[in-house]
C-alpha cells in the first residue's frame, strides 16, 4: 500500500516556519474583532477626555460589533496610561485615550518608561483641548487683569488646579505667569473633574480647565476669564478673550489622542482605525463634542505622523524658554 504523499513536500524548512508562524496572525485579523476592546482614559472619570471617550466608544460599539469598554487609568497627564498601553500585546483590542502632551512633553520634564518615537500605533485625533481660566462667579477678580495685578501684588498668594503636573493647562499658566512676571501656587489633580471641584469648594483661587470648565460656566458658577491653549476665541463663549487677544504670547492646543501600542498588524490597525474614523465623524458624537465645549479636529494617523516631529521641536524650545527641565534620576 503506498503512502500518502506529503503535502509539505518540497517546502524548506524556513518558508514553513513561516507559513505557520503568521497563519494564525492572518487568520485573527479576519475574524477582529471577537471581544470587547479596551480604551484606557488617561484622566479620571468625569472629565473631558473621560467623557470624550466614553462617547467615542459607545459610537465605536456600533461599527465594530463588540463592546467598547473605557477604563479610567488616570495619573502623571496621562503617562500612567501612556506607559500602560505601551506594554500590551498589539492585537487591537487594547488601545488608550491620552493628551498628545503624554508624547510631546512628558518626555522632555520626567523619565517616563516608553519612547514617544518609537513605542506607540497613532490611530488618530479628533479634538483639541482648549483651555479656559476660570473662577468661581462670586470671586472679586472680574477681568485677568484684576488677577495678575492682585498676584504681582502678594507673589505667590494664588494657587491655581489643574489636571496634573506637565499638562497643556499647568503649561499655559506657568507660560504666562512668566510674561506677566508673577508667581503662583499650581496644585494638580488627576483629572479635569476632581480639579474644577477643588474651586468650586474654595480650595484654590483658580482653575485652568481643559474642556470641563465649559459646563460651570454656562450654569453660572464658574467665571471665565480667557481662553488659553488657542489663537481663536472659544466660540461658546465669543466676548472672553484669548491670551493673544491681551497681549501675551500662548501654546498651541494639545490634541484627544487614541493610540494603540507599536507593532499593530496593518489588517487589523485598519479595522480598527476605519471603525474609531466612522465614529468619530458620526452626527450623533459631534454633536456630543458641540454640547461638551469641545472643538472638533480630526487628525489621522498620516498626519499626526507628519506633524509630532514639528511638534516636539516646538515643545522642547518651549520648555527651555520658560524654564521647565528634564528631571535627574535619583
Amino acid at each position: 500500500m503506498k503512502r500518502k504523499k506529503n503535502s509539505f513536500r518540497g517546502i524548506k524548512l524556513p518558508f514553513l516556519f513561516l507559513f505557520l508562524l503568521l497563519f494564525p496572525l492572518q487568520a485573527f485579523s479576519q475574524n477582529f474583532p471577537t471581544k470587547p476592546i479596551i480604551i484606557y482614559c488617561g484622566f479620571e472619570a468625569g472629565g473631558a477626555t473621560d467623557l470624550t471617550a466614553r462617547a467615542l466608544a459607545e459610537a465605536a460599539q456600533k461599527e465594530l460589533k463588540v463592546p467598547v469598554v473605557v477604563e479610567n487609568k488616570p495619573g502623571g497627564g496621562t503617562t500612567v496610561a501612556a506607559t500602560l498601553i505601551a506594554s500590551q500585546k498589539p492585537d487591537g483590542y487594547t488601545l488608550a485615550a491620552i493628551s498628545s502632551g503624554a508624547l510631546e512633553t512628558r518626555h522632555l520634564m520626567l523619565q517616563v518608561p516608553y519612547d514617544p518615537f518609537k513605542d506607540f500605533t497613532n490611530i488618530l485625533a479628533y479634538a483639541y483641548y482648549i483651555g479656559g481660566i476660570v473662577v468661581r462667579n462670586d470671586s472679586p477678580f472680574k477681568t485677568l487683569q484684576d488677577l495678575l495685578e492682585h498676584a504681582r501684588k502678594n507673589p505667590g498668594a494664588l494657587s491655581y488646579s489643574s489636571s496634573g503636573i506637565g499638562g497643556p493647562p499647568q503649561l499655559a499658566i506657568e507660560y504666562l505667569a512668566m510674561q506677566a512676571k508673577v508667581s503662583f501656587k499650581h496644585v494638580p489633580f488627576k483629572g479635569a473633574a476632581p480639579a474644577i471641584t477643588a474651586l468650586i469648594g474654595g480650595h484654590v483661587d483658580f482653575n485652568q480647565g481643559g474642556g470641563l470648565h465649559v459646563t460651570y460656566v454656562k450654569q453660572g458658577v464658574c467665571r471665565i476669564l480667557a481662553v488659553t491653549n488657542t489663537e481663536e476665541r472659544d466660540p461658546a463663549f465669543p466676548d472672553v478673550p484669548t491670551l493673544k487677544d491681551l497681549g501675551y504670547k500662548d501654546m498651541p492646543p494639545a490634541l484627544y489622542l487614541l493610540v494603540g501600542p507599536k507593532g499593530m498588524p496593518d489588517p487589523i490597525f485598519k479595522v480598527v482605525e476605519e471603525g474609531f474614523r466612522k465614529s468619530a465623524h458620526s452626527p450623533g458624537f459631534r454633536e456630543f463634542l458641540n454640547k461638551l465645549g469641545v472643538p472638533f479636529s480630526f487628525r489621522d494617523r498620516r498626519q499626526l505622523e507628519a506633524d509630532f516631529p514639528g511638534r516636539y521641536k516646538f515643545y522642547a524650545d518651549f520648555l527651555k524658554e520658560i524654564g521647565i527641565t528634564k528631571e535627574k534620576t535619583k
